[in-house]
């Protein structure tokens, strides 16, 4: 059974919300920490109720939305979302409160809206959808785990279109937090000179991305989602080049099948040595392509990995912001995006253009 692409949105640091050829105009910069590049979000939601929704709340409405209209859905059978964090900004309004107020006379709204799963009640409330509603909050596999689910669920039969996503935001809390485990670069690097970096971490990053998936073709759909695997704390590379091996082998091809390979390198140089050894073992001459240096690193960057994907296959052409490697082929017609999360969350999707 096919699984196929209907429609995606995307609200990340690049301009991504605004349709028209992927990364035509690429914003650089030269900083540890990249915000999203906010819409007018008033094209989906009541200014009233803008006031008073966190960010992240905003990129997943948009975001959401964004991908309906792509795939001329107006209610989806089911909303599936992952984010690692949820809402972060909501988590720290209410904990400084809480400190501050020492416990007391505490309004109920940051709490109530600080919980992983607003973002998708929130899109299911404004679409007044009332069909299957869940958030996967693993950590690396958030996104991964959301889109296994969204394959079973139509798999079954139990739904025609679901609205699957990822989504995370960074605050000034959480950077300050995530900093002091060394994941971050230490002094600001251009986004377009972060791969060759030769110093440890990265750059942080934050974004939502869905994508309307369908057991039916909808005239927008460029490509079909083929698989998804995950693979937790392998012991060595080679575990890792295996698990790849059995996962091309599961969906009936070989890795020189594959036309172009996305994988989540972020210019950290212990965690890219792995792209490297996979690259070498697997892929030596087939063009790859990143997308870290573009959103940042955060739990759930692989959402903007497969838009990303999604995106390269509908123009059949990698823009140059996007190019790591090699020459793409005239026609790209598989790719696989190998992502990881700190080495710890390994994951595999296929997309195959229809």
């Amino acid at each position: 059974m096919q699984i196929y692409i209907n429609g995606t949105g995307c609200i990340s640091p690049q301009e991504t919300a605004q349709g028209g050829p992927l990364l035509a105009a690429p914003r650089e910069y030269e900083q540890v920490r990249l915000a999203a590049v906010d819409p007018d979000y008033k094209q989906w939601i009541d200014v009233k109720q803008i006031r008073r929704m966190s960010r992240v709340v905003k990129m997943g409405v948009g975001a959401a939305n964004l991908s309906l209209e792509a795939a001329g859905v107006t209610a989806p059978d089911a909303i599936i979302t992952g984010t690692a964090y949820g809402c972060l900004d909501d988590t720290g309004v209410f904990l400084t409160k809480m400190v501050n107020q020492l416990e007391e006379m505490l309004t109920p709204t940051a709490f109530i809206q600080s919980t992983h799963n607003t973002v998708a009640g929130q899109i299911a409330l404004l679409l007044g959808c009332n069909g299957y509603n869940n958030t996967f909050v693993h950590r690396g596999f958030s996104f991964e785990n959301a889109l296994l689910d969204a394959i079973m669920i139509l798999k079954e039969g139990s739904a025609q279109h679901i609205l699957a996503g990822g989504v995370d935001e960074i605050t000034n809390h959480s950077h300050q937090l995530l900093s002091r485990f060394g994941l971050y670069k230490k002094t600001p690097v251009k986004t377009m000179e972060l791969l060759n970096s030769p110093s440890r971490g990265t750059i942080a990053g934050e974004g939502a991305a869905f994508f309307t998936l369908g057991i039916a073709k909808q005239p927008g759909a460029v490509a079909e989602l083929s698989g998804v695997s995950t693979l937790y704390k392998p012991l060595w590379e080679g575990e890792v080049i295996g698990h790849i091996m059995k996962f091309l082998e599961d969906n009936n091809c070989t890795p020189a099948d594959i036309d172009l390979i996305v994988t989540g390198r972020n210019g950290d140089i212990d965690q890219d040595e792995i792209y490297e050894e996979v690259a070498d073992a697997l892929f030596p001459d087939h063009a790859e392509a990143s997308f870290k240096h573009l959103c940042g690193e955060y739990p759930t960057a692989a959402a903007f990995g497969v838009w990303m994907a999604n995106a390269i296959i509908a123009q059949q052409e990698v823009p140059e912001a996007a190019v790591f490697f090699g020459r793409t082929p005239e026609k790209i017609k598989k790719v696989l995006i190998y992502n990881h999360h700190q080495g710890t969350h390994h994951s595999l999707v296929l997309l195959t253009a229809c």
